[in-house]
């Protein structure tokens, strides 16, 4: 394996470890600090899990430069979806008070009560919980973190695939 090959599998490894370890310390958040997510938190995990898969099948796989391109682009895209939704509930949080949308009804109920059209309506659009803000590090939110890591993997994203169009030796 030549050593670009190599570091593009030690890149999509460490982005996978990173998501890893970003997932887990939500699960922290949730399940022992007592933070319930809000819909707009659910849906930026959807996208760190997506990130996560790809990372790790990309550095499991070891690809050459044709697969790296195509490993880097669909984390691209999938970071710029996730930094969206990051960015809308840091537009959410930063709103006055009394232009914070009203809150809605929890994701399980909307699930189990609304059309999935409607549920992932407010999935994606956000409801006044996700305006508040339970925790902060450095002045951001946890959504604001999620939008700094999104804008790192989509970053890392680019110049991976950078990497691969400048060397396209090791085309299968």
């Amino acid at each position: 394996m030549d050593s670009s090959r190599a570091t593009r599998r030690a890149a999509f490894a460490a982005a996978a470890a990173v998501c890893a370890l970003l997932l887990g310390y939500g699960y922290y958040l949730q399940h022992v600090a007592g933070l319930n997510p809000c819909p707009l938190c659910l849906v930026q995990r959807g996208f760190f899990y997506a990130v996560m898969i790809v990372s790790a099948v990309g550095a499991l796989h070891g690809p050459a430069s044709k697969g790296a391109l195509a490993y880097s682009c669909a984390i691209f895209l999938l970071a710029l979806g996730g930094a969206a939704v990051a960015a809308r509930q840091v537009w959410l949080q930063s709103l006055p008070p009394e232009r914070v949308p009203e809150c809605g009804p929890d994701l399980f109920f909307m699930l189990k009560n609304l059309p999935l059209s409607r549920t992932l309506e407010k999935l994606v659009t956000g409801t006044g919980e996700c305006a508040v803000v339970d925790w902060t590090f450095l002045g951001l939110s946890i959504a604001g973190w999620a939008l700094v890591w999104f804008a790192v993997f989509a970053a890392g994203a680019l110049w991976l695939a950078i990497g691969a169009l400048r060397n396209p030796a090791g085309y299968p």
